[in-house]
Protein backbone atom coordinates (compact mmCIF):
# COMPACT_ATOMS: atom_id res chain seq x y z
CA UNK A 1 0.00 0.00 0.00
CA UNK A 2 1.63 2.82 -1.34
CA UNK A 3 0.55 6.59 0.94
CA UNK A 4 1.19 9.96 -0.94
CA UNK A 5 3.00 13.06 0.50
CA UNK A 6 -0.20 14.93 1.14
CA UNK A 7 -1.94 12.04 3.25
CA UNK A 8 1.57 11.93 5.21
CA UNK A 9 0.91 15.58 6.12
CA UNK A 10 -2.68 15.36 6.60
CA UNK A 11 -1.62 12.38 9.11
CA UNK A 12 0.83 14.60 10.73
CA UNK A 13 -1.84 17.86 10.87
CA UNK A 14 -3.77 15.35 12.86
CA UNK A 15 -1.60 14.52 15.46
CA UNK A 16 -0.24 17.74 15.77
CA UNK A 17 -3.82 18.96 16.66
CA UNK A 18 -4.62 15.77 18.94
CA UNK A 19 -1.37 16.45 20.75
CA UNK A 20 -2.36 20.22 21.30
CA UNK A 21 -5.65 19.22 22.32
CA UNK A 22 -4.13 16.83 25.08
CA UNK A 23 -2.14 19.26 26.26
CA UNK A 24 -4.31 21.87 26.78
CA UNK A 25 -6.95 19.11 28.69
CA UNK A 26 -3.64 18.61 30.59
CA UNK A 27 -2.89 22.52 31.44
CA UNK A 28 -6.77 23.11 31.77
CA UNK A 29 -6.12 20.25 34.77
CA UNK A 30 -3.50 22.21 36.14
CA UNK A 31 -5.08 25.24 36.25
CA UNK A 32 -8.10 23.92 38.20
CA UNK A 33 -5.55 22.41 40.72
CA UNK A 34 -4.07 26.01 40.87
CA UNK A 35 -7.44 27.81 40.78
CA UNK A 36 -7.35 32.23 41.55
CA UNK A 37 -6.63 32.53 44.99
CA UNK A 38 -8.13 35.65 45.57
CA UNK A 39 -10.75 33.37 45.88
CA UNK A 40 -10.41 32.05 49.11
CA UNK A 41 -10.49 35.22 50.87
CA UNK A 42 -10.69 38.48 48.48
CA UNK A 43 -13.22 37.72 46.23
CA UNK A 44 -15.58 34.64 46.98
CA UNK A 45 -17.64 35.71 44.26
CA UNK A 46 -15.48 34.25 42.03
CA UNK A 47 -15.77 30.79 42.93
CA UNK A 48 -19.26 31.04 44.69
CA UNK A 49 -22.34 33.05 43.20
CA UNK A 50 -24.33 32.88 46.44
CA UNK A 51 -21.61 35.91 47.25
CA UNK A 52 -22.95 38.16 44.65
CA UNK A 53 -23.49 41.80 46.60
CA UNK A 54 -22.46 40.25 50.19
CA UNK A 55 -21.08 43.36 51.26
CA UNK A 56 -22.39 46.89 50.42
CA UNK A 57 -21.66 49.31 47.66
CA UNK A 58 -20.04 47.94 44.60
CA UNK A 59 -17.22 45.76 44.15
CA UNK A 60 -15.13 45.64 40.98
CA UNK A 61 -12.26 42.86 41.14
CA UNK A 62 -9.47 42.35 38.26
CA UNK A 63 -7.28 39.55 37.85
CA UNK A 64 -4.55 38.46 35.99
CA UNK A 65 -2.72 34.75 36.30
CA UNK A 66 0.90 33.66 34.38
CA UNK A 67 1.70 29.80 34.70
CA UNK A 68 4.83 28.92 33.82
CA UNK A 69 6.48 31.82 32.17
CA UNK A 70 9.87 30.02 31.45
CA UNK A 71 7.62 27.38 29.33
CA UNK A 72 7.11 29.14 25.57
CA UNK A 73 2.79 29.14 25.32
CA UNK A 74 2.09 28.90 28.84
CA UNK A 75 -1.26 29.35 30.46
CA UNK A 76 -2.36 33.54 30.99
CA UNK A 77 -5.50 33.82 33.05
CA UNK A 78 -7.36 37.09 33.45
CA UNK A 79 -10.64 38.02 35.23
CA UNK A 80 -12.86 40.30 36.24
CA UNK A 81 -16.06 40.30 38.53
CA UNK A 82 -18.55 42.89 39.57
CA UNK A 83 -21.21 42.94 41.93
CA UNK A 84 -23.29 45.16 43.87
CA UNK A 85 -25.93 45.11 46.45
CA UNK A 86 -29.67 45.84 46.77
CA UNK A 87 -31.21 45.85 50.47
CA UNK A 88 -31.54 41.55 50.16
CA UNK A 89 -30.71 41.26 46.44
CA UNK A 90 -26.74 40.92 44.98
CA UNK A 91 -26.54 41.59 41.02
CA UNK A 92 -23.25 39.86 39.65
CA UNK A 93 -20.94 40.31 36.65
CA UNK A 94 -18.15 37.19 35.89
CA UNK A 95 -16.04 36.92 33.22
CA UNK A 96 -12.87 34.60 32.83
CA UNK A 97 -10.78 34.45 29.91
CA UNK A 98 -7.30 32.01 29.55
CA UNK A 99 -5.78 30.83 26.87
CA UNK A 100 -2.75 28.17 26.60
CA UNK A 101 -0.60 27.94 23.74
CA UNK A 102 -3.51 28.19 20.81
CA UNK A 103 -6.17 27.17 22.54
CA UNK A 104 -8.59 29.75 24.12
CA UNK A 105 -11.13 29.83 27.07
CA UNK A 106 -14.35 32.37 27.80
CA UNK A 107 -16.64 32.62 30.04
CA UNK A 108 -19.18 35.25 30.80
CA UNK A 109 -22.18 35.18 33.35
CA UNK A 110 -24.50 37.38 35.27
CA UNK A 111 -25.17 36.61 38.47
CA UNK A 112 -28.60 36.90 41.01
CA UNK A 113 -27.97 35.69 44.58
CA UNK A 114 -30.72 36.60 47.37
CA UNK A 115 -29.32 37.02 51.25
CA UNK A 116 -31.94 36.07 53.94
CA UNK A 117 -31.43 37.21 57.25
CA UNK A 118 -31.84 34.40 59.88
CA UNK A 119 -31.73 35.64 63.78
CA UNK A 120 -30.21 38.81 63.22
CA UNK A 121 -28.60 40.73 60.01
CA UNK A 122 -25.45 38.95 61.14
CA UNK A 123 -26.26 35.58 59.99
CA UNK A 124 -27.33 34.94 56.98
CA UNK A 125 -28.15 32.54 54.31
CA UNK A 126 -27.15 33.35 50.96
CA UNK A 127 -28.42 31.67 47.18
CA UNK A 128 -26.77 32.77 44.03
CA UNK A 129 -27.53 31.33 40.54
CA UNK A 130 -25.29 32.86 37.52
CA UNK A 131 -26.12 32.05 34.03
CA UNK A 132 -23.77 32.50 30.45
CA UNK A 133 -21.68 31.43 27.56
CA UNK A 134 -19.09 29.36 27.41
CA UNK A 135 -16.37 29.57 24.18
CA UNK A 136 -13.55 27.45 23.43
CA UNK A 137 -11.42 27.56 20.46
CA UNK A 138 -8.49 27.56 18.62
CA UNK A 139 -6.48 30.85 17.84
CA UNK A 140 -5.72 30.32 13.79
CA UNK A 141 -3.18 32.86 13.74
CA UNK A 142 -1.08 30.69 16.99
CA UNK A 143 -1.57 27.74 14.90
CA UNK A 144 1.80 25.98 13.80
CA UNK A 145 0.17 24.00 10.69
CA UNK A 146 -2.20 23.56 7.84
CA UNK A 147 -4.96 25.60 8.98
CA UNK A 148 -7.26 23.75 6.18
CA UNK A 149 -6.82 20.67 8.52
CA UNK A 150 -10.89 20.28 9.30
CA UNK A 151 -9.99 19.03 12.74
CA UNK A 152 -9.64 22.68 13.44
CA UNK A 153 -12.70 24.28 12.41
CA UNK A 154 -14.66 21.21 14.07
CA UNK A 155 -13.37 22.17 16.86
CA UNK A 156 -14.61 25.81 16.43
CA UNK A 157 -17.49 25.47 15.18
CA UNK A 158 -18.85 24.13 18.41
CA UNK A 159 -19.51 27.77 18.79
CA UNK A 160 -20.81 29.38 22.58
CA UNK A 161 -22.27 27.14 24.91
CA UNK A 162 -24.60 28.21 27.69
CA UNK A 163 -23.62 27.35 31.39
CA UNK A 164 -23.87 28.85 34.39
CA UNK A 165 -23.10 28.35 38.11
CA UNK A 166 -24.65 27.64 41.63
CA UNK A 167 -24.18 28.35 45.10
CA UNK A 168 -25.43 28.29 48.79
CA UNK A 169 -23.57 29.68 51.88
CA UNK A 170 -24.21 30.66 55.42
CA UNK A 171 -22.44 33.64 56.91
CA UNK A 172 -22.09 35.23 60.34
CA UNK A 173 -19.62 37.70 61.81
CA UNK A 174 -17.34 34.42 62.68
CA UNK A 175 -18.22 31.01 61.20
CA UNK A 176 -18.63 30.98 56.66
CA UNK A 177 -19.96 27.82 55.55
CA UNK A 178 -20.31 27.28 51.59
CA UNK A 179 -21.07 25.13 48.62
CA UNK A 180 -21.05 25.72 44.88
CA UNK A 181 -21.48 23.81 41.68
CA UNK A 182 -19.92 25.27 39.02
CA UNK A 183 -19.89 24.84 35.41
CA UNK A 184 -23.79 23.39 35.23
CA UNK A 185 -23.71 21.95 31.77
CA UNK A 186 -20.61 19.43 32.52
CA UNK A 187 -22.07 18.42 35.98
CA UNK A 188 -25.38 17.72 34.05
CA UNK A 189 -24.19 16.32 30.95
CA UNK A 190 -21.48 13.89 32.49
CA UNK A 191 -20.48 12.58 29.33
CA UNK A 192 -19.42 16.08 28.10
CA UNK A 193 -18.23 16.50 24.48
CA UNK A 194 -15.84 19.24 25.57
CA UNK A 195 -11.84 18.58 25.31
CA UNK A 196 -11.30 19.85 29.04
CA UNK A 197 -11.63 18.45 32.23
CA UNK A 198 -13.96 21.23 34.68
CA UNK A 199 -14.17 21.87 38.57
CA UNK A 200 -17.71 19.78 39.43
CA UNK A 201 -18.25 20.71 43.39
CA UNK A 202 -16.44 23.24 45.18
CA UNK A 203 -16.99 23.29 49.73
CA UNK A 204 -15.49 25.19 52.17
CA UNK A 205 -15.69 26.26 55.47
CA UNK A 206 -13.53 29.14 58.16
CA UNK A 207 -13.69 30.85 61.27
CA UNK A 208 -13.10 34.37 62.23
CA UNK A 209 -10.80 34.81 65.97
CA UNK A 210 -10.46 38.16 66.11
CA UNK A 211 -7.52 39.71 69.07
CA UNK A 212 -6.40 42.86 69.78
CA UNK A 213 -7.71 46.86 69.40
CA UNK A 214 -7.00 49.41 66.97
CA UNK A 215 -3.97 49.27 65.51
CA UNK A 216 -3.14 46.26 67.45
CA UNK A 217 -6.59 44.48 65.83
CA UNK A 218 -5.29 40.86 64.49
CA UNK A 219 -8.61 38.87 62.57
CA UNK A 220 -7.07 35.44 61.46
CA UNK A 221 -9.28 32.81 59.30
CA UNK A 222 -8.51 29.50 59.06
CA UNK A 223 -9.74 27.98 56.04
CA UNK A 224 -10.33 24.65 54.68
CA UNK A 225 -11.76 23.59 51.14
CA UNK A 226 -12.43 20.42 49.18
CA UNK A 227 -12.50 20.49 45.20
CA UNK A 228 -14.07 17.89 42.87
CA UNK A 229 -12.72 18.05 39.62
CA UNK A 230 -13.85 15.95 36.50
CA UNK A 231 -11.49 13.17 36.01
CA UNK A 232 -8.54 14.14 38.59
CA UNK A 233 -8.65 13.10 41.83
CA UNK A 234 -10.36 15.37 44.90
CA UNK A 235 -8.46 18.77 45.94
CA UNK A 236 -8.05 19.54 49.94
CA UNK A 237 -7.05 23.05 50.77
CA UNK A 238 -6.11 24.28 54.04
CA UNK A 239 -4.83 27.67 55.68
CA UNK A 240 -5.73 31.22 57.05
CA UNK A 241 -5.86 34.67 56.09
CA UNK A 242 -3.84 37.15 58.79
CA UNK A 243 -5.64 40.95 58.46
CA UNK A 244 -3.59 43.34 60.66
CA UNK A 245 -6.10 46.31 61.68
CA UNK A 246 -8.08 45.69 58.52
CA UNK A 247 -4.83 47.11 56.51
CA UNK A 248 -2.28 44.22 55.66
CA UNK A 249 -3.41 40.67 54.84
CA UNK A 250 -1.08 37.89 54.90
CA UNK A 251 -2.98 34.58 53.05
CA UNK A 252 -1.35 31.21 53.39
CA UNK A 253 -2.79 28.21 51.90
CA UNK A 254 -1.49 24.42 51.18
CA UNK A 255 -3.08 22.18 48.94
CA UNK A 256 -3.06 18.20 48.78
CA UNK A 257 -1.53 18.56 45.28
CA UNK A 258 1.85 18.89 47.48
CA UNK A 259 1.65 22.91 46.53
CA UNK A 260 1.41 26.18 48.72
CA UNK A 261 0.15 29.41 47.92
CA UNK A 262 1.17 32.37 49.69
CA UNK A 263 0.17 36.14 49.30
CA UNK A 264 0.36 39.40 50.68
CA UNK A 265 -1.48 42.87 50.07
CA UNK A 266 -2.66 45.79 52.16
CA UNK A 267 -6.16 47.35 52.01
CA UNK A 268 -6.60 51.65 51.59
CA UNK A 269 -9.07 53.05 53.24
CA UNK A 270 -11.51 49.97 53.05
CA UNK A 271 -11.83 51.22 49.33
CA UNK A 272 -9.19 49.92 47.12
CA UNK A 273 -6.87 46.64 47.69
CA UNK A 274 -4.25 45.05 46.32
CA UNK A 275 -2.59 41.56 47.02
CA UNK A 276 -0.30 39.55 44.59
CA UNK A 277 0.16 35.71 45.26
CA UNK A 278 2.65 32.96 44.22
CA UNK A 279 1.38 29.62 43.94
CA UNK A 280 4.62 26.56 43.81
CA UNK A 281 4.28 23.58 41.66
CA UNK A 282 2.35 21.02 42.07
CA UNK A 283 4.91 17.57 42.58
CA UNK A 284 3.98 16.60 38.96
CA UNK A 285 5.88 19.28 37.79
CA UNK A 286 8.55 20.33 40.03
CA UNK A 287 11.96 20.84 38.66
CA UNK A 288 10.36 21.45 35.52
CA UNK A 289 8.03 24.80 35.76
CA UNK A 290 8.30 27.50 37.78
CA UNK A 291 5.30 28.54 39.37
CA UNK A 292 2.39 30.69 39.29
CA UNK A 293 2.18 34.31 39.46
CA UNK A 294 -1.08 36.25 40.42
CA UNK A 295 -1.85 39.81 41.17
CA UNK A 296 -5.04 41.29 42.11
CA UNK A 297 -7.31 44.56 42.22
CA UNK A 298 -9.97 44.99 44.42
CA UNK A 299 -12.09 48.75 44.35
CA UNK A 300 -15.57 49.43 46.34
CA UNK A 301 -17.41 52.20 45.21
CA UNK A 302 -20.63 53.78 45.94
CA UNK A 303 -20.05 52.16 50.21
Amino acid sequence: MTINLKTYQKLGNLLLLNVALLCFAVIDVKAQLNPLNSQYYLNQYQANPAYAGSTDGLNVNLNYRKQWSNIPGSPSTQSITADYKMNKVGLGINVFNEKAGSLQRTKAVATYAYHLPLNNETQKLNFGASIGILNERVDYSSVNGDLSDLSLSAFNDKGSQFDGDFGIAYTSTKLNIEAAIPNIRSFIKQNDDNNVDRSRFYAAASYKINTGLGVTALEIEPKVAFRNIQGYKSIFDAGANFNFASKLFIMGMYHSTKSASFGAGMNYKSSLAIMGFYTTETSALQGTANGTFEISLRATLFK
